[in-house]
C-alpha cells in the first residue's frame, strides 16, 4: 500500500488542521494570520474563469485518428501521410447559444472541435454537427449571437429577438431549416456526425492546392429526439449527451466517426454554381463524392474536466503545413477571434496549459512574458529574431503556397451565384421524410408563434421563397392569412419589411 500523501497549502508546506480557522478562544472572532484561511479563500473566489461566450456547455475525450486512405497527393500534412498513422487527440462537443448550466437536449446547434496533437504542431478542426451556418459575414456574428442570448432588459429568451433577425436574414434559411428539424436536437453527442461548415486549403508537396470540406460521420448512426422528447429530457436529466458520453467510454464502448472529405480543385471553383467559400451552402455530393480519409476513436475519458474540458480551447486558425485556410469571409473573422477570446478567457499563455499544448513536437519560439507562464519563459535564449546566439530558426519549407489575389478594397455586399433559397428548398423537397417534414412544421410553429405577427409573416415569408408547401403550412399553423405569405415572399426584402410594418 503506498504512503498516504500529506496535505498541504499551495507552496507545498503541511498544513496541521484543516477544519478548523484560527481564532481569538472557541468563539472568535477569526485572526487575519490564519494564512491556510486566506489562501483557500482567495484560491475559492477565483475558481470560475469567464464562461465561453458561446459554446459555454461541453464535454470532452481523448481519443487518436488513424489514416485509412492515402490522400497525400492533396495535403502534405503529416499525420495524413500515410495509411495506418495514429495522431492522439482531444474533442469537445457542446451546445452553442446556452450558458453553461442549459440542457444537453436543447434544440441549438452542436459544437465539434478536435484538436489533434501532430509531430508538426497542433491541427485544430472546429466545426459543429450542421454542414452550413446562419451567416456568412462575420461583421455580423455578435449580433446574431446577442439574439440568441437573453433580452438585455428582461434577461429572458426572446423570440421576438430570435426570429426578428433570422427573418432580416435571408441567408440564414437553410441552417434554420435544418436546427427546426429533429437534427437539431440529436439524442447524444456520439450519434451526431461533425462538419468542417468551411472550406479549408489543402496544398502537398508540389505547392499544388485544392479546396476541401471535412465530414466526420458517426459510426453509432445519427439518433434525434423529436422536439416533444428533448423538452422531456430536460426535465428527466437535463445532462444526458455529458452523461452518455461519459459512461459509454467508461464501459468501454468507444465512439468512432468515419472522416470524409470532399475535394474541389481551384479550376472547378472559379464557375461552380455555388459560391465554395459560403457557409450557409453545401457542396452536392453528386457533384464532388466524398472521399475517406481515416477513422477517429475516443477512447478515454478526461481525469478532471475543469483541467482538460473547461480549459480546452480550440482555434481554427490552428493549422500545419499542408492546410491552411480558405477566403471564406466567416472563417477569416474567425482566425482573429478563438484565439482573441481564449487569451481572454484563460490568459496570454493559454497555450501552455497540458491540454492545448503540443504533445508531439517541441515548442520554441520568441513570445516571453505574461500572466501564468508555466515553463521557463525562454531561459536564457534570446527573445528576439533575427539573432546570432542560436535561436531557434524559421523552416522555409512550412511557407504556405501563394495564390492570387484582386479587387478594390470596399464593404462588398455579398453577391450570389445562387439564391439563399435553393438548397433549404431541397432540403425540405428532396431529403425530408414527410414525418420529417411534419416534425420541422411543428416544430417551427411552436417556436415562431411566440414572436410578433408582423415577424411571423416576414419570416414564414422566406419559408415559401424556399418552398410553396413549406411555408404555407408553417403559415396554417401559425393562422395566417397564405395568400398574403405568398404575396409577401414574391417581394424584395426591402419592400417585405415594409409591408410588414404598415
Amino acid at each position: 500500500m503506498s504512503e498516504k500523501k500529506v496535505l498541504t497549502n499551495n507552496f507545498g508546506a503541511p498544513v496541521g488542521n484543516d477544519l478548523n480557522t484560527l481564532t481569538a478562544g472557541t468563539k472568535g472572532p477569526a485572526l487575519m494570520q490564519d494564512v491556510h484561511l486566506l489562501e483557500k479563500l482567495a484560491h475559492f473566489d477565483r475558481e470560475r474563469i469567464p464562461e465561453r461566450v458561446v459554446h459555454a456547455k461541453g464535454a470532452g475525450a481523448h481519443g487518436y485518428f488513424e489514416v485509412t486512405n492515402d490522400v497525400s497527393k492533396y495535403t502534405k500534412a503529416n499525420f495524413l501521410s500515410k495509411v495506418g498513422k495514429k495522431t492522439d487527440l482531444f474533442v469537445r462537443f457542446s451546445t452553442v447559444g446556452g450558458e453553461k448550466g442549459s440542457a444537453d437536449s436543447e434544440r441549438d446547434p452542436r459544437g465539434f472541435a478536435v484538436k489533434f496533437y501532430t509531430e508538426e504542431g497542433n491541427y485544430d478542426m472546429v466545426g459543429n454537427n450542421t454542414p452550413v451556418f446562419f451567416i456568412r459575414d462575420p461583421l455580423k456574428f455578435p449580433d446574431f449571437i446577442h439574439t440568441q442570448k437573453r433580452n438585455p432588459a428582461t434577461n429572458l429568451k426572446d423570440a421576438d429577438m430570435f426570429w426578428d433577425f433570422l427573418s432580416l436574414t435571408p441567408e440564414s434559411i437553410h441552417q434554420v431549416t435544418i436546427l427546426f428539424s429533429d437534427r437539431g436536437t440529436p439524442k447524444s453527442f456520439r450519434h451526431m456526425n461533425g462538419y468542417s461548415s468551411h472550406t479549408f486549403k489543402w496544398y502537398n508537396e508540389k505547392g499544388e492546392y485544392y479546396w476541401v470540406q471535412y465530414h466526420f460521420k458517426t459510426e453509432q448512426g445519427n439518433q434525434t429526439f423529436t422536439g416533444e422528447e428533448a423538452d422531456r429530457m430536460k426535465s428527466i436529466d437535463p445532462d444526458c449527451a455529458t452523461r452518455d458520453l461519459c459512461e459509454a467510454i467508461a464501459r468501454g464502448e468507444y465512439p468512432a466517426w468515419r472522416l470524409e472529405v470532399q475535394i474541389m480543385t481551384p479550376e472547378q471553383a472559379k464557375d461552380y454554381r455555388f459560391d465554395p467559400f459560403d457557409i450557409t451552402k453545401v457542396w452536392p455530393h453528386a457533384d464532388f463524392p466524398p472521399i475517406d480519409v481515416g477513422r477517429m476513436v475516443l477512447n478515454r475519458n478526461p481525469e478532471n474536466y475543469f483541467a482538460e474540458v473547461e480549459q480546452s480551447a480550440f482555434s481554427p486558425g490552428n493549422f500545419v503545413p499542408g492546410i491552411g485556410p480558405s477566403p471564406d469571409k466567416m472563417l477569416q473573422g474567425r482566425l482573429f477571434s478563438y484565439h482573441d477570446t481564449h487569451r481572454h478567457r484563460l490568459g496570454v499563455n493559454y497555450h501552455l496549459l497540458p491540454v492545448n499544448s503540443a504533445k508531439a513536437c517541441p515548442m520554441h519560439n520568441y513570445q516571453r512574458d505574461g500572466f501564468m507562464r508555466t515553463d521557463n519563459n525562454g531561459g536564457s535564449g534570446p527573445n528576439y529574431w533575427p539573432n546570432s546566439f542560436g535561436g531557434p530558426d524559421p523552416k522555409p519549407k512550412a511557407v504556405e503556397p501563394s495564390f492570387e489575389l484582386s479587387g478594390k478594397a470596399d464593404r462588398h455586399a455579398y453577391t450570389l451565384v445562387d439564391d439563399d433559397f435553393v438548397q433549404p428548398g431541397d432540403l425540405y423537397r428532396k431529403v425530408m421524410t414527410d414525418q420529417d417534414r411534419t416534425n420541422l412544421v411543428n416544430n417551427i410553429v411552436g417556436h415562431l408563434k411566440r414572436a410578433q405577427t408582423r415577424i411571423q409573416l416576414r419570416q414564414t415569408a422566406l419559408f415559401y421563397k424556399a418552398d410553396p408547401e413549406y411555408g404555407g403550412r408553417v403559415a396554417e399553423g401559425l393562422g395566417l392569412d397564405v395568400k398574403k405569405i405568398e404575396q409577401l415572399a414574391g417581394m424584395s426584402q426591402e419592400d417585405r419589411v415594409k409591408a410588414t410594418e404598415a
